[in-house]
């Protein structure tokens, strides 16, 4: 009876063993990913007038995908649910200005960083300047919710905060004088002042609202370290030979 359980464990162990192995190296030799953006951040990502998903990071995926001979497909979905698709294995990985957080840590894992920036106030040009979070005291101010520029505001006195979709319709309302100021990344705030034509000499960056510097970065689910080691390697190849400071000149990012 001994040997007879013994066999079967013994089975059992090589059953259990293989199917791991034969796991591991589908993994290991996927060919194909999909990546997805939150399309409304230009000039990270957005939608161009022909209706294409461009931007820096989508021209970065293109060139992983280009120097790893894979598959990336990159796919427009809402910030909102972002994080729950990523969960829920609808897509393999955000490639979408994502803040490196203690909090989002617990559930992801991120790549090295893609790019640094600050959380920047946005007002008209006409307005008063606002240059401090205690300028921001009693004001109405609009964020994407669920984004860092919401979280840098958090508990200033008498503030109101308007959480919108989209950080465009955030910037509608302060062109429409329903908002006082505007709060997010750096870059973006510097890409509708300076280069968005619908606002120019319209809107002015004014102000910061946090002195921390955030470090943008990819994600992938807890433990999915094959794909995001490959990211990464091949994001600090292309920094190391200046791939990206190229392509940063290109969507104009300082």
């Amino acid at each position: 009876m001994r040997k007879t359980h013994a066999i079967i464990i013994g089975i059992l162990i090589l059953c259990i063993g293989g199917l791991l192995f034969g796991q591991g190296s589908r993994e290991s030799t996927k060919t194909s990913y999909v990546i997805a953006h939150d399309a409304t951040w230009p000039p990270l990502e957005f939608i161009d007038e022909n209706g294409v998903l461009v931007g820096f990071e989508i021209d970065l995926v293109k060139e992983v995908a280009r120097r790893t001979g894979i598959t990336f497909e990159s796919r427009n979905v809402a910030w909102d649910g972002i994080f729950a698709g990523l969960l829920n294995k609808q897509y393999d990985a955000i490639a979408s200005s994502v803040t490196i957080t203690a909090e989002r840590q617990k559930q992801f894992d991120f790549t090295v960083p893609v790019l640094r920036v600050t959380q920047s106030i946005m007002v008209r040009t006409n307005a008063q300047a606002l240059k401090t979070p205690d300028d921001l005291k009693f004001r109405k101010v609009g964020v994407q919710i669920g984004t860092t520029g919401g979280y840098a505001i958090e508990g200033i006195e008498g503030i109101q905060v308007l959480s919108y979709d989209e950080i465009g319709f955030a910037v509608e309302d302060l062109l429409n004088g329903k908002v006082d100021a505007v709060v997010c990344d750096s870059i973006i705030a510097s890409d509708f002042v300076l280069s968005n034509p619908s606002y120019s000499g319209r809107l002015t960056v004014s102000g910061t609202a946090s002195s921390d510097t955030e470090e943008l970065a990819w994600v992938v689910v807890k433990g999915n370290t094959s794909l995001r080691d490959l990211l990464s390697s091949t994001l600090e190849a292309m920094e190391a030979d200046g791939t990206t400071a190229a392509l940063k000149k290109k969507w104009n990012i300082i």
